[in-house]
């Protein structure tokens, strides 16, 4: 089961027991959600109205560490009064998930300072075994530039505001998609005319090769007549002769 699939699968039972409950009850809810290895994401459980009615009540703190872990990081935790173990790592898991944002390489001092990390082998041991190996990010450590590079991170809550901000992006990149591919289809449209014009072209030289080829062969073929017009012999005048000497040799035979 992949990392996707298994949280949606634990939301929906949060979000079932939740939503039967008001209050108080609420509590061990929140506190198993916000603890468990396993989830990242909590908006659906803070879109319920009855979590939403704890506002102003004298468990409001629990809301807060809602809204912390939905979209807040371990910087942000002083105002929330304690904190569990399980809880603390996950806000860090999630600092980091925050910070590959914007963001795919993260230095060494940037995370010991957003994680309150005081040696680089506590923060590698944490990014090895509690991000890597969680499957939240795919990354590597560069220990010679003291430097985190993040090519994936799981996405978290979405933040108030946050989804305009992402849609105004969205509609950007189309219209300039929109652009790019009226541009393409120019492009494409002039290459096809530069094509039929070079067939055009060459069509048209091959014919003038062809009639200049016949042009000089006729040449050749006049030329020739006219040589042996001019300087050849018939061949009855030839044999017109021989004949007539033969006569004579008979009219004159040697004496002896």
């Amino acid at each position: 089961m992949d990392m996707e699939q298994k949280q949606a699968e634990i939301i929906d039972q949060l979000v079932r027991r939740a939503s039967t409950c008001n209050g108080e009850s609420l509590v061990p809810i929140i506190i198993d959600a916000t603890s468990h290895p396993s989830l990242f994401a909590f908006s659906e459980i803070l879109a319920l109205p009855n979590v939403s009615q704890l506002e102003g009540t004298s468990d409001s703190v629990y809301l807060d560490v809602l809204r912390l872990f939905a979209h807040g990081t371990w910087g942000n935790a002083s105002r929330i009064p304690q904190l569990s173990p399980d809880q603390i790592l996950k806000l860090k898991q999630l600092t980091v998930l925050t910070l590959a944002e914007s963001n795919k390489v993260l230095p060494y001092d940037t995370l010991m300072v957003e994680l309150d990390v005081t040696n680089v082998r506590e923060l590698e041991d944490f990014l090895i075994n509690d991000c890597m190996y969680a499957g939240i990010v795919r990354g590597k450590l560069d220990q010679l530039k003291r430097c985190f590079e993040v090519p994936f991170a799981a996405g978290r809550d979405l933040r108030p505001g946050q989804l305009g901000n992402m849609l105004h992006t969205l509609s950007d990149w189309l219209n300039t998609s929109e652009n790019l591919l009226v541009s393409i289809q120019d492009k494409i449209k002039w290459a096809d005319n530069m094509s039929e014009m070079d067939k055009k072209h060459r069509k048209e030289a091959e014919e003038g090769v062809e009639e200049l080829k016949k042009s000089l062969s006729m040449k050749g073929d006049i030329g020739s007549r006219g040589h042996n017009e001019m300087f050849g012999e018939p061949s009855g005048v030839m044999n017109y002769k021989e004949d007539g000497m033969r006569s004579k040799r008979r009219r004159h035979p040697v004496r002896r």
